[in-house]
């Protein structure tokens, strides 16, 4: 496992490159990024909240702290108080483009493996899942696409599917030029929606709601997008997961600052059903991503580690530290893997609800 950062940026460290824009930003603190806290729940409206977690960025160790709020009505979990949109540019900058592209190359290799390993696979069931209710979709939307690999995955079980992609930042571009998509649209989906109405047969979502800001617009606007009969298909991570409890702030998919809302899954399904959509099916064990112990491992053992030059920190690691870095992550390497054979142990229990991390549903257009 890679533990530094070695890009480079004209000779210099990339790190180094960037470091006095960050400082000069970041002296003028954190508190910034965030919206006034919110007395009641975005989902139900109830002032009955209480505090679920408390933590830091644990991944890019950007400076800040964060809350969860959990509706004690309606289960819904959200941050309280949320990222500000200067907020959020801050904190996803340099972590999945720039910077961020070596880095989660290095530093997380051994964990993106496993997860584009079971991704891979579960991108072909995901598109399964739509067959036995549209089994030739002629336009498919894939919102929050980034790369594009599940329209690249999916299209191999439907050749004369048209796959095009949305999503917020430039990858999308990138899905177009290698041809994962036919058509990139780069945006807020609820702002292009009005343009797309009523084009598709098919909406897929996947792990996208839960980094939005107000969940509700985005499944009206997949509502416009689709015609009357159209396939809407949601996968997010399950607050109610026992592991979300287990491992507290350990658990990858808390993943803070950048999920702002948690659904429980009985929200999402009486959502869709009082805004005009009848839910087909509701699946957790096949969402599942075995990963939970391998990730709370990494995260801990990454905790513990001094970190990789990065230019959000006031100067770069010496070698002492980098060598502590390096020593750490190979002493922790055993327990990796074995929390990874302890996660696909479990998986193979089965598909309880309060077991899998994330759930899948699919639901249709009726209005």
């Amino acid at each position: 496992m890679a533990c530094t950062d070695d890009s480079t940026v004209g000779g210099g460290s990339r790190a180094a490159a960037l470091r006095p824009a960050y400082q000069s930003e970041l002296a003028k603190g954190t508190d910034r990024f965030m919206l006034p806290r919110r007395p009641d729940c975005p989902w139900c409206g109830s002032s009955r909240l209480v505090e679920r977690l408390r933590t830091t960025d644990l991944i890019q160790r950007k400076p800040g702290e964060f809350v969860l709020d959990r509706c004690q009505d309606c289960g819904h979990t959200f941050q309280n108080p949320r990222l500000s949109p200067d907020g959020l540019d801050f904190y996803y900058r340099d972590f999945y483009d720039g910077l961020g592209e070596g880095r989660l190359a290095g530093v997380l290799t051994t964990l993106n493996k496993t997860v584009r390993m079971i991704t891979d696979s579960n991108h072909r069931r995901r598109a399964r899942q739509v067959l036995p209710f549209a089994p030739e979709p002629q336009r498919w939307l894939d919102v929050g696409t980034s790369d594009g690999e599940f329209c690249a995955a999916a299209r191999a079980l439907l050749p004369e599917t048209i796959f095009d992609g949305l999503d917020l930042s430039d990858s999308v571009e990138r899905a177009e030029r290698q041809g994962n998509v036919t058509h990139g649209y780069q945006g807020a989906f609820p702002e292009l929606a009005p343009g797309l109405a009523g084009r598709y047969d098919v909406v897929s979502m996947f792990h996208y709601l839960e980094h939005t800001g107000e969940p509700q617009h985005e499944l009206s606007a997949a509502h416009q997008v689709l015609r009357p009969g159209g396939l809407l298909l949601v996968e997010v991570p399950d607050p109610d997961s026992v592991f979300g409890r287990l491992l507290g702030r350990w658990w990858l998919p808390w993943f803070q600052p950048q999920h702002l809302h948690m659904i429980p899954a009985g929200n999402l399904g009486r959502y869709l059903t009082e805004t005009g959509f009848t839910v087909l099916a509701e699946q957790h064990g096949e969402a599942h991503l075995p990963i939970d112990l391998l990730a709370a491992s990494w995260l801990i053992i990454s905790s513990l580690a001094p970190p990789a030059d990065m230019p959000w920190l006031p100067k770069a690691p010496d070698r002492v530290s980098m060598a502590l870095r390096y020593a750490l992550y190979m002493g922790g390497a055993p327990a990796m893997a074995m929390a990874s054979v302890l996660d696909h142990t479990i998986a193979l229990c089965g598909g309880r609800p309060k077991v899998s991390n994330a759930y899948r549903i699919l639901a249709r257009r009726e209005l």
